[in-house]
């Protein structure tokens, strides 16, 4: 019984996505602007170098944000680019999955996802 309870508190312990942080938890935008919509393209420029189309309500109801190559020789692993949204205190921050690279989002309001 104690072994059982020791890893339940450690799957706990454990982030629930590559490049999170113990205090980070999943997020979603509310009440996207013009400003955390260019935030956002610009904040996924300086991650892969390209202009990525995003629809106004990226990340608006779901915390990942799965960016498909448009080229296939562009394409490294076959797979989109994924990124999640997390909220770390009061910050928003961007996680590349693929690098953990974490971008914070000071101009974009997110709440926890539930």
């Amino acid at each position: 019984m104690k072994r059982l309870a020791l890893l339940l508190l450690a799957a706990c312990a454990t982030p629930p996505r590559p490049g999170m942080e113990r205090d980070d938890a999943l997020a979603v935008i509310v009440e996207p602007t013009p400003k955390s919509r260019d935030e956002l393209a610009r904040t996924l420029f300086d991650a892969l170098g390209v202009q990525v189309m995003l629809a106004d309500d990226a990340l608006t109801s779901e915390s990942t944000l799965p960016i498909e190559h448009r080229l296939r020789e562009a394409r490294e692993s076959g797979r989109p680019e994924l990124f999640y949204l997390v909220k770390n205190g009061s910050r928003c921050v961007l996680i590349h999955e693929r690098t953990k690279k974490r971008y914070p989002l000071p101009d974009t309001e997110c709440v926890e996802a539930r």
